[in-house]
C-alpha cells in the first residue's frame, strides 16, 4: 500500500513492537506527529525537554531490554537531545532517535533550524544517518534497530528530512530481523584455554560489568561463581546481575567500591572480568590494577579487549554465549581457604556511617527496607549516587538505572520516567540530590501530566555534594562555586507542577513519608535535609591504585 513518509515512519515502529514514544513536537516533524496521532495503539509522552525525552526513552530502555525511543524536530530540537544520546552510548543503552530536517532543496543554504544532526552525534552512537529519498525511509527505521539492538547495543539517530515524511512510496509490511548478538566470535579454543586458566586458579574472583546485564547472562554468572566458590563485585552497570545479598558479594569496585571489593582484587590470583571495560573509576592506577593476578576478559566488543589494562587471555563474544561453552568445562572448588578468607575481610571492612541522624545511607537503607529489594532505582550523579550503590540490596539486573560512562546530571527524573512506563507493575524511585534535582525538574510536568508514580527523594545539603567533597579533601577546604546558598523551594516548585510532596529532617519522618508515597497514585516529592559535610566513603584518591582505599576510619 502506498503511504506518506511520516506513516511509513509510524509503521515501522509497530513493526519493532514499539508502544511508546517519549519526544516533543516542532515544525520539521508535523506530519510525524500527524500520522502518530491517527496510532492510539502507540502511546507518546510528551517530555517538559528533549533532553528528558532522550533520558525518559534511556531509562525505559534500561529498565526493559527493549530500545527506547525518542522523537525531536529540527535545529534545537534535535541538539537537545545530544546529552541524552552520549549518556546512552557511553553506557551501551539501546536507543533510536528520530528527529526531522528541511526539505533536500534547503540543506547547506542555513534555512531556519537547519543542523546536521547527524554529523553532530557521529561520535556518540552506534551509527547516524540522513534520509532524503522515500524509498530508502523503511530500511533505515528498520536497520536503526537492527544496528541499535545487535553486538554491543547503542543508539542510533536517523535524521528524515521533511519533504521525505510528506512524500508517498509503497509500503510492504516486514517482520523485524532477529538482531545479531555476535555470540559466536569465539573460538573453542580460546574456551578451552580460558577454562585452563581458571582451574589452574586458586584464588578465583569475579568482577561483573554491564555488559553482563545485556546480555542476560545472570543466571550463568551465578553457576560460574557456585563452581568456583569464588567471591564477587561488580561496576555501578552491572548491579543485580549477581544478588547483592549473597555472602560472597563483595559489593562495587573502583573509587567508591568497598574495600573488601578493592583489596580482593590484590589477593587474588586471577580476575575474571565479565562485560566490563576497565572504566578509569573501576580499576584507578591502570599500571599497577590486579597487577600479582592473571587476568581474563569476557566481553562483546573487541576494541575493548587491552584498550585500558592489558590481559592475559581474552573471549570475544556475548557474554551469556561464552558462559554456556564455558561452564562444562569447569572443575567445581572444594578448598574453602580463600572464601573464608573473603568472608573475614567482609567482616572486617563493614561499610558503615554515623547512625541516629537523617543521613543518605540512612534514607537508603529504609528505602530497601519499605520496598523489600525489589524496586526500580533510578539516580542521577554524584552522592546521593553512589550511596544508592552502596546501600540499596539489588538482587535483580535493570533495577539500578544511573549514569555510569557520561555522568550526567539531570538524568535521573526522566530516566525514572521511562523505566515506570516501560514497568508499570514495579515500584520506581528516584534518589536526587539538589544540584542535579534543579537542572530537569521541570520533567515534574512530564510525571504529572502522564500520571506516572515515581517517587522522588531528594538529598538537600545546599551544595554539589561530591565536588564539595573533594574541595574539601583535595583543594583545602575552599568551596568554589559548590554552595548553593539560595531560596529555592523544592516543594513549592513540584506544587506548580501539581506533585504534592513533604520535608522531613529525621530518620523517623522519612520512614512515616516513603510510606505514604508507596501509597500515592501519583508523582511524590520527599525532600530530605542532609549535613552538606557528609561524604561518600570508602574513596581512592583520583590516579591511586585500587589497594590505595580509604575509608572514615583512615582519616
Amino acid at each position: 500500500m502506498k503511504l506518506k513518509g511520516s506513516e511509513i515512519i509510524v509503521e515501522c515502529l509497530k513493526e519493532q513492537g514499539v508502544d511508546t514514544v517519549f519526544g516533543y513536537p516542532g515544525g520539521m516533524i508535523l506530519d510525524v506527529y500527524d500520522a502518530l496521532y491517527k496510532h492510539p495503539e502507540i502511546r507518546h509522552i510528551l517530555t517538559a525537554h528533549e533532553q528528558g525525552a532522550a533520558h525518559a526513552a534511556d531509562g525505559y530502555a534500561r529498565a526493559t531490554g527493549k530500545a527506547g525511543v525518542c522523537m525531536a524536530t529540527s535545529g534545537p530540537g534535535a541538539t537537545n537531545l545530544v546529552t541524552g544520546i552520549a549518556t546512552a552510548y557511553m553506557d551501551s543503552v539501546p536507543m533510536v532517535a528520530i528527529t526531522a530536517n528541511v526539505s533536500v532543496n534547503r540543506l547547506g543554504q542555513d534555512a531556519f533550524q537547519e543542523v546536521d544532526i547527524a554529523g553532530i552525534v557521529t561520535p556518540v552512537t552506534k551509527y547516524s544517518m540522513i534520509v532524503k529519498d522515500v524509498s530508502l525511509l523503511a530500511d533505515a527505521i528498520r536497520r536503526a534497530f537492527r544496528i541499535a539492538l545487535s553486538g554491543r547495543r547503542g543508539p542510533v539517530l536517523v535524521d528524515v528530512t521533511r519533504d521525505v515524511t510528506q512524500a508517498g512510496y509503497e509500503y510492504t509490511r516486514k517482520r523485524p530481523e532477529r538482531s545479531r548478538s555476535e555470540s559466536r566470535q569465539f573460538r573453542e579454543e580460546d574456551i578451552e584455554k580460558a577454562a585452563e586458566l581458571i582451574n589452574g586458579s586458586k584464588r578465583p574472583f569475579l568482577f561483573v560489568g554491564g555488559g553482563c546485564v545485556s546480555s542476560g547472562a545472570a543466571s550463568e554468572v551465578r553457576m560460574l561463581q557456585r563452581k568456583l566458590d569464588a567471591g564477587v563485585c561488580d561496576s555501578l552497570m552491572g548491579k543485580g546481575v549477581f544478588p547483592g545479598n549473597d555472602p560472597l558479594y563483595t559489593g562495587m569496585l573502583g573509587m567508591h567500591g568497598t574495600k573488601t571489593a578493592n583489596l580482593c582484587v590484590y589477593e587474588c590470583d586471577l580476575l575474571i572480568v565479565l562485560g566490563a571495560r576497565f572504566s578509569d573509576r573501576c580499576v584507578g592506577s591502570a599500571g599497577h590494577f590486579a597487577e600479582q593476578a592473571k587476568i581474563l576478559q569476557i566481553d562483546v566488543d573487541p576494541a575493548e579487549i587491552n584498550k585500558n589494562v592489558i590481559v592475559d587471555r581474552s573471549i570475544t563474544g556475548d557474554v551469556k554465549e561464552v558462559l554456556k561453552a564455558l561452564l562444562p568445562l569447569i572443575d567445581e572448588r572444594t578448598d574453602p581457604s580463600w572464601k573464608n578468607g573473603i568472608l573475614k575481610m567482609k567482616k572486617q571492612y563493614p561499610l558503615k556511617y554515623e547512625k541516629g541522624r537523617l543521613t543518605g545511607p540512612a534514607v537508603i537503607e529504609e528505602i530497601d527496607r519499605q520496598t523489600r529489594g525489589r524496586a526500580v532505582i533510578a539516580t542521577d550523579v554524584g552522592q546521593h549516587q553512589m550511596w544508592a550503590s552502596q546501600y540499596y540490596i539489588y538482587k535483580k539486573p535493570r533495577t539500578l538505572i544511573t549514569s555510569g560512562g557520561l555522568g550526567t546530571m539531570g538524568f535521573g527524573l526522566g530516566a525514572a520516567i521511562g523505566a515506570k512506563i516501560g514497568c508499570p507493575e514495579k515500584t520506581v524511585v528516584h534518589i536526587t540530590g539538589d544540584g542535579c534535582f534543579r537542572m530537569n525538574m521541570n520533567e515534574l510536568a512530564t510525571a504529572s501530566s502522564s500520571g506516572t508514580p515515581v517517587i522522588v527523594v531528594l538529598f538537600n545539603n545546599h551544595a554539589l555534594g561530591m565536588v564539595r567533597q573533594w574541595q574539601t579533601f583535595f583543594y583545602g577546604g575552599r568551596y568554589s562555586q559548590t554552595l548553593l546558598e539560595d531560596n529555592a523551594d523544592y516543594l513549592l516548585a513540584a506544587k506548580a507542577f501539581g506533585v504534592p510532596g513533604e520535608r522531613v529532617s529525621t530518620n523517623g519522618e522519612f520512614a512515616d513519608a516513603f510510606s505514604r508515597a508507596l501509597k500515592a497514585d501519583g508523582p511524590y516529592l520527599i525532600e530530605c535535609g542532609i549535613a552538606s559535610e557528609d561524604a561518600v566513603m570508602p574513596m581512592i584518591p583520583a590516579g591511586a591504585a585500587n589497594d590505595e582505599v580509604i575509608d572514615s576510619s583512615d582519616l
